[in-house]
């Protein structure tokens, strides 16, 4: 395979192929039905080739291209399950894989970021790639003192790629549409345009990761790699091997599935609390499913997917959560006003909702809705929040998304006039995405336990103690 397409004009050629590719297989699948196939069968196979076209474009391309694709593929929950069969397979495969960088490009990158002699700073370096992802491929080598390490590099014209593809692919986004029904896919690729600068920044990522290694040092349930080496194209980290997330969710029993996702749901709302940073990239790519004794460079042994009664029960397992390229900077955490207003919620309090809402700017100031109906549109969102332990599934999933995407629908005309202010928009997708990983591992999960724990404004404040308690006993 060539090199990363770099040119604005040659990318945008592959990028058109996709919707006159929608267009070819539409006249093929008329034609297959002028041919006697059943509706039902060309539809499928229709899809099927659409996914296929979609990965192999997508994947070629890296860069942004490579990033809307994992985007989309946390969403395909909120697909209706006739559509989203055929795409699951291949957006699955844009979160683990994607065609290889060519050996004699990595090592010019080598040489240009760790000098000539970069070898000497390894006992081993294995030139195919063990993943490769939008903005660069991770190899697996030994570092100097003996630790395995995980050594990501960059593609070269990566920055110029990821901007050039996603201006091109918000152009087509209303062809893209029809992926995932309901949803604007153009703010989407808006909102990732504006973050992928800081994912291209090397040591934005490694002050985040080793804030986040530093402080889950000693978690018993999340691990998180140390950084070994930083440059500007180069990162170095230590490896960990573990059981893809991916893989819990196409073969896991229910003990992993359930425990990877609390642990989800723990990191989520914990990692701000206790580092004042939000891990934005929450794609089943970033994460594995770890046995207790394993850590950073630790073995995966101990966890077969699928295979039931493993030594330690579901408290064994851990977390590992990898590349953190995209972070929210929340030093106070969380803001307070979502666990306020989840709480007013959940206790049925519409105008303390409703004033909350206004005051921190989701309702704008010049429009003026009812209360009761803004409650009535959020109750069913935050179901999860509301009992001990929810099931995320699929359906759960399919009719939230079909409830506020349909035209006629009460939830939809009220959903059009709510505004999500900038600030909120990363916390936001984050949050819509792991609820779409929860769905994908159909995960039974103590939510609430979490959010009483971690999240600001979800318990209520104990009233002041003004001493009258004190004087009573005297």
């Amino acid at each position: 395979m060539s090199d990363l397409p770099r040119k604005a004009v040659t990318r945008t050629a592959k990028l058109a192929t996709l919707p006159l590719g929608f267009a070819g297989r539409a006249t093929w699948g008329l034609g297959k039905r002028i041919g006697g196939k059943s509706a039902e069968i060309v539809t499928r196979e229709l899809q099927q080739r659409t996914a296929d076209q979609l990965f192999k474009v997508l994947g070629e391309l890296k860069g942004g291209a490579m990033k809307f694709g994992q985007a989309l593929s946390v969403f395909e929950s909120a697909l209706p399950e006739e559509i989203a069969g055929p795409y699951r397979a291949a957006l699955t495969k844009l979160q683990e894989a994607a065609p290889p960088m060519p050996t004699r490009t990595v090592h010019a990158v080598l040489v240009e970021r760790l000098g000539e002699e970069w070898r000497e700073l390894f006992v081993e370096f294995d030139d195919k790639p063990s993943a490769a992802a939008s903005i660069g491929q991770v190899h697996r080598a030994v570092w100097h003192d003996g630790r395995a390490v995980a050594v990501k590099v960059q593609y070269p014209g990566a920055g110029e790629a990821l901007l050039s593809d996603l201006t091109q692919l918000s152009r087509f986004a209303r062809l893209l549409g029809p992926l995932i029904p309901g949803m604007d896919i153009k703010p989407l690729i808006t909102e990732l345009r504006d973050r992928v600068s800081e994912e291209l920044d090397y040591a934005l990522e490694a002050e985040a990761q080793r804030a986040h290694a530093a402080e889950f040092a000693d978690d018993p349930d999340v691990v998180v790699p140390e950084v070994v080496h930083q440059g500007e194209q180069v990162l170095v980290t230590e490896w960990m091997e573990g059981v893809p997330l991916a893989e819990v969710i196409s073969g896991g029993t229910r003990e992993q599935r359930d425990r990877a996702g609390q642990l989800l749901a723990r990191f989520l709302f914990s990692g701000p609390a206790r580092t004042g940073l939000l891990h934005a990239d929450p794609h089943p790519g970033n994460f594995r499913l770890l046995p207790a004794a394993a850590g950073a460079g630790g073995s995966g042994a101990g966890i077969e997917v699928g295979a039931e009664g493993e030594e330690g029960g579901a408290g064994a397992f851990r977390l590992g959560v990898l590349d953190f390229g995209t972070v929210d900077r929340l030093p106070g955490g969380l803001p307070d006003i979502i666990g306020e207003a989840l709480r007013t919620a959940l206790a049925g309090d519409a105008q303390a909702v409703y004033d909350r809402l206004c005051e921190e700017g989701f309702v704008k100031g010049s429009i003026d809705l009812d209360p009761d109906a803004v409650l009535e549109y959020l109750l069913p969102i935050i179901e999860p929040t509301a009992v001990e332990e929810f099931t995320f599934t699929r359906s759960w999933m399919r009719e939230q998304a079909t409830r506020i995407a349909d035209p006629r629908s009460p939830a939809h005309q009220l959903g059009k006039q709510l505004n999500l202010p900038p600030s909120y928009l990363l916390i936001h997708r984050v949050t819509l995405s792991t609820i779409g990983v929860l769905c994908q591992l159909n995960a039974t999960v103590g939510l609430r336990e979490e959010l009483e724990s971690w999240l600001p404004g979800f318990l209520a404040k104990p009233a002041p103690d003004d001493g009258a308690g004190i004087e009573a006993e005297v």
